[in-house]
C-alpha cells in the first residue's frame, strides 16, 4: 500500500445533463457513505454546466468536487472562459489541468498549463496536472524524454507541493482500451519523481487511461502508484465504485 493516501478522481468531461449528473453524483455520495469513513479521497470532476448542482448535492458527504479547467487569470474579457477563483465559489477543491484533450485538442502548450497551474493554486486549488505521450512517443522509445519534459515545463517555479497531484496518462491509452502493464506505470512514476527531484516522494502519482473495474486491481496494487483518474467508467455508479474497491480494503 502507497505511504501516500489514494486518491481517485471521476472525470466526466463533456458527458451529462442536469438529471442524469444529479442522479450519478448522488449515487456515487450514497456509496461512499457506506465506507464511511473512507480511506481514501474521492473527487467528482462533471462539466462546468454541472458544478454548482453536483456541488450543492455533495455538501455534507465524503465526496469532493473539482473542476475540468481554469484560465490564466482571475478575471478578463476571455469569453467562455472560467477561473479558478469562480471554481473555488462553486465547492471545487480540485482542477484538471493540462489534460492530453486539452494538449492535443486546444493546443495548450506546456508554458501556458504551468501559468494555470499558478493560478489554480493561488485561489487554493488543488492542482492535478495530467502528461502523457502519444502512440509515435512511445514507438519511438521516447516516453522517459517526453515525460520528463512535460513535468519540468508545465508546472510553475513556485509550485506548493502539498497541494500537487500529478495523473500519467498515456494519449495511446485514453479511450482506446489499451493499456500500459503496470510495471511500465510504474517505470514512468519513478520517471515522474525523478524529473521532480526533491519533492517527487511526497507528490501524489495517479495513472489514467481506459481505466476499468477489472483492471483497476492490477494497477493500485504498486504502491509506486498513489491512485486513479477514470474517465469514462466514472459515469456509472456501480463500476466507478468498483474501481474503487483497492482503496478500501
Amino acid at each position: 500500500m502507497s505511504k501516500r493516501r489514494r486518491l481517485i478522481v471521476a472525470n466526466w468531461k463533456m458527458y451529462g445533463r442536469l438529471t442524469s449528473g444529479l442522479v450519478l453524483a448522488r449515487d456515487i455520495a450514497a456509496f461512499a457513505e457506506t465506507a464511511r469513513p473512507l480511506s481514501f479521497d474521492l473527487v467528482l470532476c462533471p462539466p462546468a454546466t454541472l458544478t454548482w448542482a453536483i456541488g450543492e448535492t455533495l455538501q455534507g458527504t465524503q465526496v469532493m468536487l473539482g473542476g475540468q479547467d481554469c484560465h490564466t487569470a482571475t478575471h478578463g474579457a476571455y469569453t467562455g472562459d472560467i477561473s479558478a477563483a469562480m471554481l473555488v465559489d462553486l465547492g471545487c477543491r480540485y482542477v484538471i489541468l493540462g489534460h492530453s484533450e486539452r494538449r492535443h485538442g486546444h493546443g495548450e502548450s506546456n508554458e501556458l498549463i504551468a501559468k494555470k497551474v499558478e493560478a489554480a493554486q493561488v485561489a487554493g486549488l488543488t492542482t492535478i496536472v495530467c502528461v502523457g505521450e502519444t502512440a509515435e512517443d512511445l514507438k519511438a522509445g521516447a516516453t522517459a524524454e517526453i515525460i520528463g519534459k512535460q513535468v519540468r515545463e508545465s508546472l510553475p517555479k513556485n509550485i506548493r507541493t502539498s497541494d500537487l497531484v500529478i495523473a500519467y496518462e498515456p494519449v495511446w491509452a485514453i479511450g482506446t482500451g489499451q493499456q500500459p502493464e503496470p510495471k511500465d506505470i510504474v517505470a514512468v512514476n519513478r520517471h515522474i519523481r525523478n524529473a521532480l527531484g526533491d519533492i517527487g516522494e511526497t507528490v501524489r502519482l495517479l495513472y489514467g487511461g481506459s481505466v476499468t473495474p477489472s483492471n483497476a486491481g492490477g494497477i493500485l496494487a504498486e504502491d509506486e502508484i498513489d491512485g486513479l483518474l477514470v474517465g469514462s467508467a466514472s459515469l456509472n455508479a456501480d463500476g466507478f465504485w468498483a474501481i474503487t474497491e483497492p482503496c478500501r480494503i
